[in-house]
């Protein structure tokens, strides 16, 4: 069973009017999608609970004149962030690109996360010529960017999904032996011995690790600046 994290740009054509208020402005921090369900009558309709950090306001506004929204509800968690769960009418625009995952055995692994820009970062697991196939069927004009892919098991997280497994093996011997402990209880000498390998390589391996996990937790949580990478 694979997996893939990929990255899904669409033009402004095809963007849902609460995507082009995410692009457009800069009212909303941080958005993802928690999770989704298609009415089971198939009459049109989707559900979708988000957490959002954002001005609520001008979010409201801007969710109040969306058309394809039939109702919603805010939760507000602090002064800077709620959930939003809507009822809305499925846009014919998403109908299409959606056509790509239709008929594949293939499931989208919440969340999805939105950056500033409005792409949207997605988890996606099934069979890699599955995976394959969505790719191939996604329309030409959405940009798409595979971050990373491989076989999924249950240590996989959008955090730690880059890591490759000596990497993901330095970082666990590390814990096990205190290099992360404050103050440090152990060197890099400890971690090597643990790898079996020269304190220059575990070395290099906790630092590549390091770099990995921090920038893809800044870039998919960080604040202060837009995401611009997975």
């Amino acid at each position: 069973m694979k997996y893939l994290d990929v990255r899904l740009s669409q033009p402004d054509s095809m963007l849902h009017p609460m995507q082009r208020f995410i692009r457009e402005g800069d009212a909303v921090r941080y958005e993802e999608l928690r999770a989704w369900n298609l009415d089971p009558r198939d009459d049109g309709l989707e559900y979708e609970l988000f957490y959002v950090e954002a001005d609520r306001d001008r979010y409201v506004d801007a969710l109040e004149s969306v058309e394809s929204v039939r109702w919603y509800d805010l939760t507000p968690i602090d002064d800077e962030s709620f959930y939003c769960y809507v009822r809305q009418e499925t846009r014919e625009e998403d109908v299409r690109w959606r056509a790509a995952f239709a008929e594949l055995n293939l499931v989208a692994v919440p969340p999805i996360v939105y950056d500033s820009t409005a792409a949207f970062y997605v988890t996606v697991v099934g069979d890699g010529d599955d995976l394959q196939a969505m790719l191939d069927g996604l329309p030409a004009a959405i940009d798409v960017t595979v971050e990373t892919i491989g076989e999924y098991d249950r240590r996989h997280a959008p955090i730690s999904g880059g890591l490759t497994d000596r990497q993901l093996e330095a970082v666990e011997c590390a814990v096990d032996v205190g290099y992360f402990e404050v103050p440090r209880a152990a060197g890099v000498d400890a971690v090597a011995d643990e790898l079996d390998c020269a304190s220059s390589t575990a070395a290099t391996l906790l630092q590549k690790a390091q770099a990995r996990v921090m920038r893809r937790l800044v870039q998919r949580y960080g604040r202060e600046k837009p995401i611009d990478r997975y």
